[in-house]
């Protein structure tokens, strides 16, 4: 038995559309990229999704199926001297009669403006067919006039049932794939991979491929996969967002979005795939502090109070006991009453403030500092509360045009219910 040098992941490629497997929403029969592919009348698309979900090998496919010229490149490595090399040699009728290439473009994210601009013009005119691969949003890294000009398609994670067909075809192809090894596969493992992959055929092959080639034969003279070795082979689940990119993103947003929609559970769920991808703590509980003060607010003042507290121990104690901290201040947020109001009165008055002609601020309100301001009318008449019954005395706070604004219009959610009361009874003495 001899192995191959090749990765599995590589040598089971799918070789035409119709082997290719998962993305149905683009793939699928009749769907704009299958006819693309079939009729061979390809026009320049940008491929984005996570790792493992197809990219690469939906490349591969156009270029074993294109009857025009297909060059490819790396972002990582590539500049425009390879740029300019492709174009010239497409335009040359002895090298390229058709006088068009289809360029694969790999991690284009990765290409500078320069580089980017550099393909334009070739894309805009059609010499150059540009299929662009990225695990990054290209409407945030990629070229706005690319994009323009070409079709993006976004890949989704492949589910378990995809992950597990792509396995046993791989387990079964004596060709390509590892059915010249005599193995003996527990459908627990493959059922386990497939999960375990998480939507990333690339790591499930890499896996299945390690078992295979690194187990003894046993005494029926058969190599026995078994869930346990799976288990060593995967060793950790793999994340589909690293702290730089769009998943990054995602993540937090559906953190802070959980406990803004008071389900402690998602809040804890989305906590927890943020640490084990190894986001910064402190990143974290800034996003809680904000959360605890805009979403929050006076409904539960406390909460405020416990996200600081837990930001003063995570800087104490680091990790990995910060962990507590960070679960102690997301759940004491997302299931506290809510209220906005602080937010919105504050985004009134700013709007005011950017706007109107809001005065100046009365006389009586005004610092005297220095001897002689007080004879101008700096602080005369000002009433201070600690005089008058129960410290509170009427007298106008607001500059003059502005007397009798309301920006802050309190909830009934919470503590901010007893605020409420008792503003509306100062508001109407």
């Amino acid at each position: 038995m001899v192995q191959k040098k090749e990765p599995l992941a590589y040598r089971m490629s799918p070789r035409t559309i119709d082997e290719f497997v998962g993305q149905e929403h683009i793939t699928g029969k009749g769907r704009l990229l299958y006819r693309m592919i079939k009729a061979d009348r390809m026009s320049s698309i940008i491929l984005y999704g996570p790792p493992g979900t197809g990219k690469t090998s939906l490349a591969r496919i156009i270029a074993a199926t294109t009857k025009s010229s297909f060059e490819k490149l790396n972002a990582v490595t590539a500049g425009v001297a390879d740029i300019k090399r492709i174009v010239s040699d497409t335009q040359n009728p002895m090298l390229n009669p058709s006088g068009r290439t289809v360029l694969f473009v790999d991690e284009i994210h990765r290409f500078n403006k320069a580089q980017q601009d550099a393909l334009l013009p070739y894309v805009e005119n059609g010499t150059i067919v540009l299929i662009g691969a990225t695990t990054e949003n290209p409407y945030f890294e990629v070229n706005k006039a690319l994009i323009s000009r070409s079709s993006v398609f976004m890949l989704k994670p492949l589910n378990a049932a995809d992950i597990e067909k792509i396995v046993r075809s791989a387990l079964a192809d004596k060709e390509r794939g590892l059915g010249s090894y005599d193995l003996v596969v527990e459908d627990e493992a493959v059922s386990y991979l497939a999960d375990i992959s998480n939507g990333d055929a690339r790591s499930a092959l890499n896996a299945i491929e390690l078992a295979a080639v690194t187990s003894d034969i046993e005494s029926d003279g058969r190599i026995h996969i078994t869930l346990k070795i799976i288990e060593e082979c995967v060793q950790r689940k793999s994340i589909t967002f690293d702290k730089s990119g769009e998943a990054h993103y995602d993540n937090i947003s559906a953190f802070i979005k959980s406990m803004r929609g008071s389900n402690p559970d998602a809040a804890l769920f989305y906590l927890a795939r943020a640490l084990y991808a190894g986001e910064d703590p402190e990143f974290l509980i800034r996003r809680i502090i904000i959360c605890a003060s805009e979403d929050v607010g006076m409904a539960n003042p406390v909460a405020l109070q416990v996200a600081v507290a837990a930001a003063q121990g995570i800087h104490m104690i680091g990790m990995p006991e910060a962990r507590l901290l960070l679960a102690h201040a997301a759940v004491i947020v997302a299931t506290s009453p809510k209220s906005n109001s602080c937010y919105k009165a504050l985004g009134k008055a700013a709007t005011d403030v950017e706007t109107k002609r809001t005065g100046e601020v009365p006389m009586h309100l005004r610092n005297a500092p220095v001897k002689g301001m007080s004879d101008q009318g700096y602080g005369k008449g000002y009433k201070y509360a600690h005089d008058y019954p129960g410290n509170i005395v009427k007298q106008e706070y607001f500059p003059e045009g502005m007397e009798g604004t309301i920006y802050y219009e309190p909830t009934s959610n919470g503590y901010e219910a007893r605020i409420k009361e008792w503003l509306e009874r100062f508001r109407n003495s």
